[in-house]
C-alpha cells in the first residue's frame, strides 16, 4: 500500500513472477482508432464494444459471465498508465516484457480468480464489503494454511483493505502462472494477447497445487 514505482522496482528485483491487477494494453481496434483520428481526423467504422473490450476481456465473460472493467473507457485506465510506464521502464533495463504473460510479469483479475476457486467474487469492496471479506479472508486462509505462511497481521490487513487482498490473490495467480497452472491462451488469440496484454485465469483445482 502507498509503494512508489522506486519502491516496487526493488521488489521486482526479487521476484521470480509478478502479478499485476491493471491491464498491460488497450483493445487493438481502440488503439488504431485514436492513432488514425489523432492523425487524419478520420474515426474509422468500428463496433463501440470492439473498442472497449480486449479479446482476453471477452474470454473471461465467455468463461465467468463478466466483463472486466474496459481500459479505454472506465477508470481502471488510469492504473493501466502506471503499469504499462513501469513495464516500459523495466524493458528500457533490458527486461523482456511479454504482455501475453509468458515474461516475468503477468495480468491479473483477482475477482475472477477468486470466482475460478469459488470464493465470493463480488460485494468483498469498501466499507460495505467488509463482513463478506472478513468471511473470504478467513476461508482462504483455511484453504491455504498448510502451504502458505502469513502472519496474523497479515490476514487482518487484508480483511481490513480489499486492496491488500486483491495483492495477495495477485500474487498468488503469478504463482499459478509461474507453474503452469493458468488457462493456456488459444493459438488463435496470441497474437492479440501479445498486443493487447491478458489476464491469466488460474484453473479450478490450482489453488491447492501452488505449494
Amino acid at each position: 500500500m502507498g509503494a512508489t514505482d522506486s519502491d516496487l522496482h526493488e521488489l521486482f528485483g526479487r521476484a521470480d513472477k509478478i502479478g499485476i491487477d491493471a491491464p498491460f494494453g488497450w483493445p487493438v481496434p481502440f488503439a488504431r482508432a485514436v492513432a488514425q483520428y489523432s492523425a487524419s481526423t478520420v474515426w474509422p467504422s468500428a463496433e463501440v464494444r470492439e473498442l472497449r473490450f480486449r479479446r482476453t476481456d471477452k474470454v473471461v465473460r465467455e468463461k465467468l459471465g463478466r466483463w472486466p472493467l474496459s481500459v479505454s473507457s472506465d477508470l481502471i485506465a488510469v492504473p493501466a498508465m502506471r503499469a504499462v510506464r513501469l513495464l516500459a521502464e523495466m524493458a528500457a533495463k533490458g527486461e523482456t516484457i511479454d504482455r501475453s504473460g509468458d515474461g516475468r510479469f503477468v495480468e491479473v483479475y483477482p475477482a475472477a480468480a477468486l470466482s475460478v476457486w469459488e470464493f465470493p467474487s463480488r460485494g468483498y469492496k469498501g466499507t460495505k464489503g467488509s463482513a463478506v471479506r472478513a468471511r473470504l479472508v478467513t476461508d482462504l486462509a483455511e484453504r491455504t494454511a498448510d502451504w502458505l505462511a502469513l502472519s496474523r497481521n497479515d490476514w487482518a490487513r487484508c480483511k481490513a483493505s480489499d486492496d491488500m487482498l486483491d495483492a495477495l490473490v495477485a500474487a498468488l495467480v503469478a504463482r499459478a502462472a509461474h507453474i503452469d497452472r493458468c488457462d493456456p491462451i488459444r493459438p488463435a488469440d496470441r497474437a492479440l494477447a501479445t498486443a493487447e496484454g491478458w489476464i491469466a485465469l488460474p484453473r479450478s483445482e490450482s489453488l491447492a497445487e501452488l505449494v
